[in-house]
């Protein structure tokens, strides 16, 4: 029977514009692209050169640090650029697409027969291992880390995440396989939502099953790690995306590596939500096609509302992007007094206006962050909002101060950027608080090293 975790601390926050359980025709592409920034923690080496011709699953780039993990092509085709920026930095890797795809075959395996090693050596050679991320440090994972468990989150319950069980449909027999082959490696534990009730996660194998009924941060690995096996200094967690799980599995199951995800599109923006089957590394223009709203004041989101990134004219699908957002931007919007005005329609976590008494609804709400940042405010907020055995406050104050020892005696190693979203959401100073977590990371990563 699966472990029930009830959680009270939390926001959840209903947005207009949630995906539609409905599949949307996607343009086909000509070109696509691998973006080593979607990999944290990685100095990108390239291994391909511009002109030279690529299978799907071939390695693009590799970890200078490590280079026996490689990163997988999406799709078979020419190298036509390798894009650079300041001091070298490679940026991306583009491939313009062959009319017939070609595969590097890496065999089909039984894996219920499999050693750890020959799991993690499967990973290695079809470029895939670089999708497990760690915590401490929430940066990609390397082979030769011992992690003490290994945790996956199927629920995604920040605002306008696409819904797993759907992404799940047709594809549970991949889920299972990329779980089990997981678990040769550590124990593996399965998060989900209490309203989830898809056979391949409440019955999913080889694994331990936790139910995490609470609000928006629940879902988040971070939090479902510190509230069954914390980690403390000198042990190291692996954390997979759910979708990463089934690229694992597909590759065991065909041999072959398919980057192919379900990703939601959404937002208040879009003129018509859904679903659509994208290859990683897909220009979001093809994507989004002719279904942004005919307006010049939207952004992009590579991702959800919280912890999504800006896109520009030439982004393309992230690695680890689960939904494509549409948000209004706001620069259009000019308001007399500002948030002084009583309003019916704008949403406020300190009941500031008067929709808390309009019970449950949705907002449409754009990317204005009203306020400009100040002095931090020490009044409880980050703590309402964060379901973890830790003192937010106190533990941005120390990496601002760059006060380590302190840091480690918070709690740092047990968390990642995307667990301060929600708090950054309600923080009052507007401090930019997922950007403070990683550079604080980033630095005691160094330190550590």
């Amino acid at each position: 029977m699966a472990n029930v975790i009830k959680l009270r601390k939390g926001l959840d926050i209903n947005l207009t514009g949630r995906a539609q359980e409905q599949m949307l025709s996607v343009k086909s592409s000509k070109e696509y692209a691998l973006v080593p920034d979607d990999f944290i923690g990685l100095t990108p080496k390239v291994v391909v050169r511009e002109g030279e011709h690529v299978r799907a699953g071939d390695s693009l780039f590799v970890d200078k640090g490590c280079p026996d993990v490689g990163f997988a092509s999406p799709v078979s085709g020419i190298v036509s650029a390798i894009e650079r920026g300041a001091r070298r930095k490679v940026l991306r890797v583009k491939i313009e697409a062959d009319n017939q795809q070609e595969f590097t075959d890496f065999g089909v395996k039984q894996v219920d027969n499999l050693s750890a090693e020959e799991v993690k050596s499967s990973l290695l050679k079809a470029g895939l291992f670089g999708y497990i991320n760690q915590l401490p440090y929430a940066v990609s994972t390397r082979p030769d880390t011992e992690p003490k468990a290994i945790f996956v989150s199927a629920l995604r319950d920040k605002p306008l995440q696409g819904d797993f069980e759907f992404e799940l449909k047709g594809q549970e027999k991949d889920f299972q396989t990329g779980l089990t082959a997981l678990s040769k490696i550590a124990t593996v534990y399965l998060g989900i939502g209490a309203k989830q009730s898809a056979n391949a996660l409440v019955n999913a194998k080889d694994v331990n099953v936790n139910v995490f009924d609470g609000p928006c941060p629940a879902g988040n690995v971070g939090v479902q790690v510190n509230n069954i096996s914390p980690v403390n200094k000198g042990e190291i967690v692996w954390t997979v995306d759910p979708t990463a799980v089934i690229f694992f599995g597909r590759l065991f199951n065909t041999g072959k590596v398919s980057l192919m995800r379900r990703v939601a599109i959404a937002g208040s923006k879009v003129k018509q939500t859904g679903y659509v089957d994208a290859l990683v590394g897909t220009p979001l223009k093809d994507i989004l096609a002719d279904n942004i709203a005919d307006d010049c004041h939207v952004r992009v989101l590579n991702g959800n509302p919280l912890t999504g990134v800006v896109a520009s004219e030439e982004a393309v699908l992230g690695a680890h992007t689960s939904e494509v957002t549409l948000i209004p931007e706001g620069d259009d919007v000019h308001e007399i007094f500002g948030w002084m005005l009583p309003r019916f329609k704008d949403f406020s976590t300190s009941r500031s206006y008067f929709t808390w008494l309009q019970g449950k609804k949705t907002y449409d709400l754009d990317a204005r962050i009203k306020g400009g940042e100040r002095h931090m405010i020490m009044s409880g907020e980050y703590d309402k909002v964060l379901p973890m055995d830790i003192y937010g406050e106190y533990l941005v104050k120390s990496i601002i101060s760059g006060n380590i020892d302190r840091q480690e005696e918070l709690g740092i190693y047990e968390v990642s950027p995307e667990d301060f979203a929600l708090a950054e959401f309600v923080d009052s100073s507007k401090l930019p608080l997922q950007k403070i977590v990683r550079e604080g990371l980033d630095i005691l990563r160094k330190e550590n090293a």
